[in-house]
């Protein structure tokens, strides 16, 4: 049976990784915390590189940055190839 992927929010990745901590300090296995959270390990080893230690506001303001990076990277590219475009129409090689 294959499950449908499933996108957390930033906030609900701290938040699933706080439960988690919470159960693995309280005695319980890795194998049940992951079982229990629905994730895999390399999953929860990802989470917990990239998030460990942040709180819901941090990791929500880290997604919006990524997204606006994103957004003027791809203007960026865009603007270049207007560049290369102009450039190759002036010089008369069409």
């Amino acid at each position: 049976m294959v499950k449908k992927r499933k996108r957390h929010t930033p906030e609900q990745i701290v938040k699933k990784l706080r439960d988690g901590e919470a159960m693995l300090n309280a005695g319980q296995e890795m194998a049940i915390v992951l079982q229990t959270m629905e994730v895999s390990e390399s999953t929860w080893d990802r989470w917990r590189n990239q998030y460990g230690g942040m709180k819901s506001e941090q990791a929500k303001r880290l997604k919006q940055l990524e997204d606006e990076n994103r957004r003027l990277k791809e203007i960026v590219a865009d603007k270049e190839l207007d560049i290369r475009m102009l450039k190759f129409v002036a010089e008369g090689n069409f």
